[in-house]
């Protein structure tokens, strides 16, 4: 009788410890999460030789930023399933270019003032592996970008 007991105490512990949750950390979206969503809305992108993927719809025809450079920019970010996570009204917001994610400081440079396109960033050119501010690590970035001036 005392070993059912220790069985049924054992099994209690079990079933308890079990039903906590899953604590693992989801896999970081690849570059073949990337390549279908390319696939999957027909777009026609650049890869760069950082694993930034690009698409130019208009080039624009004022002045090229840098890296460093001060800019205006419209926007809206979000995740590959279609959920957005952040926008800009029609008036952009302005910042450095040396003061975003890597992708956002690469993939600007690409316009010139008045040219919009999408850029598709992977985790490590975004925010990476850990969740960032309602963002989940290792998640790819899609930005629908309008480069409004440089400043």
């Amino acid at each position: 009788m005392k070993l059912l007991k220790y069985c049924i105490l054992l099994l209690t512990f079990v079933n308890l410890f079990s039903c906590l949750g899953d604590n693992s950390i989801p896999e970081p979206q690849t570059e073949a999460d990337i390549l279908q969503y390319i696939e999957d809305n027909n777009l026609n992108a650049q890869k760069s030789s950082t694993g930034l993927y690009y698409v130019i719809n208009n080039e624009g025809s004022g002045a090229r930023p840098t890296s460093t450079s001060n800019v205006t920019v419209s926007y809206k970010g979000y995740f590959l399933n279609g959920t957005v996570f952040d926008q800009s009204d029609e008036n952009g917001i302005s910042f450095g270019l040396n003061q975003v994610i890597a992708g956002w400081t690469e993939g600007i440079t690409y316009f010139k003032e008045g040219g919009d396109g999408i850029l598709l960033v992977p985790y490590n050119l975004g925010y990476g592996i850990s969740d960032y501010n309602g963002i989940p690590g290792g998640s790819v970035l899609v930005f629908d970008i309008n480069l409004i001036s440089v400043n």
